[in-house]
C-alpha cells in the first residue's frame, strides 16, 4: 500500500468517525431533523449510525496497521521513493 493511498484511507476513517461520533453522541441530528419536519426518522438513526461509527472506526484501524514505517528505509529493490 502506498503512502498515499494509506494516508487518504486514514484521513477517511478519522473524518468518517468523528462525524459518526458527533452524530451519534450529540444532539445534532435531531435539531436539524427537527427543524426540517423529518423528526419521525429519529428512531431509526441508531440503526445507521452506530454500524456507520463501528465500520469507520475499523478503517481508522486497518489503515494505522497497515500505513507504512517511515523511520525504516525501503527494501532494496523496492519502487517507493
Amino acid at each position: 500500500m502506498s503512502r498515499r493511498s494509506s494516508s487518504k484511507l486514514l484521513t477517511t476513517g478519522i473524518v468518517g468517525t468523528v462525524v459518526a461520533a458527533v452524530c451519534c453522541f450529540t444532539p445534532v441530528l435531531g435539531v436539524l431533523l427537527g427543524a426540517v419536519g423529518l423528526s419521525a426518522l429519529l428512531g431509526f438513526l441508531d440503526f445507521v449510525l452506530i454500524p456507520a461509527l463501528l465500520a469507520f472506526f475499523g478503517i481508522t484501524i486497518f489503515a494505522l496497521v497497515r500505513r507504512p514505517n517511515i523511520s525504516s528505509p525501503p527494501k532494496s529493490g523496492s519502487k517507493e521513493s
